[in-house]
């Protein structure tokens, strides 16, 4: 990855491409690479939906070659549901692809003068940009289906869905998976509407002819990936139960555990949890001939996506993801799995953030809209946005625009971004997590409910607030760096519990550039990730009063543990001091 590729779309002629050394890049990849171009080129005051924005697309700094786990790519841009700097993170094909095609980054800039859609197709001969007004408003997997025939079985896309190209702040970047299915989303934050605004409908990669990356000490480098993978298999997070039962296997755990937020986050506890349980799930796609272990890219050894069939047997969805099941589920007192998978595949056809998409619903279901358990009503709300109606653009919006359309007072978010599936009173390092994150609620950006709840490399106490702080910093910063290397989050199980696991990490990355990185240079890395983020939110108008989770949270208490958000603000402020 010796090369950035530049695409203005707003170019006179039409969109230039130019193919440029890395120069002040050298050395980043995925989040580090994409926070780098947005905090140093973007105006942070420019609109989100602008020609000043730019959509990055960055594989990590170990994607593309044979370590195991490392096909997450990084997509950023200035967030249009936010406002600040996003990164926005998936799996499927599209890191490893790219990474061996040599590319550290692709940036979209400019925007074009007419309402023409682009597809831009990447592969060992270089770039070709073609208009194909034939794709407008095509759902993804319809999308693929009819590129499939033309660029063959071994294309890898990243592609928007209607919701995209009606520039809807929810709007995700589809990846395809193995088996060429948009299963895979860069969904927080609206990347597909920046996407949608370049006038770009897909990006169709094809690494034919290219080899896999080659490290600078090879023996080293296979030795390390042997023991990080020995150390990932052994854990009983990453080599169990995720495997059997994909990430929906903490819906029970976190349900018992009181964190569940149900009906629109006044409760912590679902009565029909069990019904909508990674057990179940996984237990139907056996059942009717799925698969409930499957790797969402080449070299995923952790395998916790799966495929999820209909009652026919006939394929309805990915193994939907916990936050996507306790979206549309719990939170909207839906406890029908197969009307679950259903709103997962809408999601991923259309185009939308699973957990903003949930969320607006449940807020609608709150204002009346629907009832709460009515599984056909949320079907129907996301076929509206499908549709793009009026209804459909309001929910598009996310759950702040739809509370302030319809006048709830009890908003789950912050920074403007739905809060995922764990209730910050009863998982109180997750509030500061979503409180504090520079990308607006987000519980990937610190997942404490590693401490919290599964006692992953100690025990905080998730109703107290003591030690929440230290917890959420700790993990932002070692999140950030885990980001820019394309490694998959889970991993992060076997890291913290296992010193040798952690130790093959800092090996992989120092065999293959030939580094002598320790866990201090990690820790530098995501603070300075961390600090340009914080840095380009500071420019945009953001201050204290944003790092702060909606009012009610601290004032009403959410059973059954009957607990506030309590973690003062002055505590909140200090998350970042270092």
């Amino acid at each position: 990855m010796d090369k950035i590729l530049r695409i203005d779309m707003g170019a006179e002629g039409g969109p230039k491409v130019t193919v440029s050394p890395l120069g002040k890049y050298a050395g980043l990849g995925g989040r580090a690479m994409t926070s780098a171009v947005i905090s140093g080129e973007v105006p942070a005051l420019a609109h989100p939906l602008g020609a000043e924005n730019k959509l990055v697309i960055s594989p990590g700094l170990l994607s593309g070659t044979i370590a195991a786990m490392s096909g997450r790519i990084s997509i950023g841009c200035k967030s249009p549901l936010t406002g600040g700097i996003k990164e926005s993170n998936s799996g499927g094909q599209a890191a490893q692809v790219l990474a061996r095609l040599g590319y550290a980054a692709v940036i979209l800039e400019g925007k074009p003068g007419t309402d023409d859609l682009y597809k831009i197709i990447i592969n060992k001969d270089g770039v070709k940009i073609e208009v194909d007004n034939s794709l407008k408003l095509l759902p993804n997997y319809d999308l693929i289906e009819k590129l499939k025939p033309v660029y063959g079985d071994k294309m890898a896309c990243l592609s928007i869905g209607p919701a995209g190209e009606r520039k809807m702040a929810i709007a995700s970047i589809a990846c395809t998976d193995m088996e060429q299915r948009p299963t895979r989303h860069a969904g927080r934050g609206g990347p597909g509407a920046v996407m949608g605004s370049k006038g770009v409908k897909v990006i169709v990669l094809d690494d034919t002819g290219m080899a896999m990356r080659a490290p600078k000490d090879p023996e080293k480098f296979r030795d390390a990936n042997k023991r990080f993978v020995e150390g990932l298999m052994k854990h009983p997070v990453s080599g169990q139960g995720l495997p059997a039962y994909g990430s929906n296997v903490l819906t029970n755990i976190l349900n018992e555990a009181g964190g569940y937020p149900t009906y629109n986050f006044k409760e912590g506890r679902f009565a029909g949890a069990s019904k909508i349980s990674g057990e179940v799930m996984a237990g139907l796609e056996s059942k009717r001939g799925g698969n409930p272990t499957h790797g969402c890219h080449r070299g995923c050894v952790i395998r916790c996506s799966g495929t999820y069939n209909d009652k026919d047997g006939h394929f309805l969805s990915k193994q939907p993801e916990y936050e996507t099941v306790w979206a549309h589920g719990g939170n909207c007192g839906i406890d029908d799995p197969d009307a679950v998978a259903m709103l997962d595949f809408l999601d991923d056809n259309y185009g939308v953030d699973t957990i903003d998409m949930g969320v607006a619903i449940g807020v609608a279901m709150d204002a009346g809209v629907a009832k709460f358990g009515d599984a056909k009503a949320a079907i129907d709300l996301v076929h509206e946005v499908g549709k793009g109606t009026p209804m459909g653009r309001i929910l598009g919006g996310g759950a702040a625009a739809t509370g302030r359309a319809f006048g709830v007072e009890r908003v789950p978010v912050v920074k403007g971004q739905a809060m995922p599936a764990y209730d910050p009173r009863a998982v109180k390092g997750m509030g500061v997590t979503y409180a504090t994150s520079t990308m607006g609620a987000d519980h990937t950006a610190g997942y404490a409910v590693t401490s919290n709840i599964l006692k992953v490399g100690g025990f905080v106490d998730p109703l107290k607030a003591e030690g929440q702080v230290e917890l959420s910093r700790g993990l932002q910063i070692a999140t950030a760096a885990v980001d820019s290397t394309g490694m998959c989050l889970f991993t992060a199980f076997a890291i913290i519990d296992q010193p040798e696991t952690y130790q093959a990490l800092l090996d992989l990355l120092n065999a293959f550039y030939g580094l002598t990185l320790t866990a201090d240079g990690v820790v530098a890395l995501g603070k300075k990730v961390l600090s340009m983020e914080r840095d380009f939110n500071t420019r945009a108008g953001f201050t204290a009063k944003d790092d702060r989770l909606p009012r009610y949270f601290s004032a009403e208490p959410v059973p059954p543990h009957n607990v506030t958000f309590d973690v003062k603000d002055e505590e909140l402020d200090k998350v970042f001091n270092w």
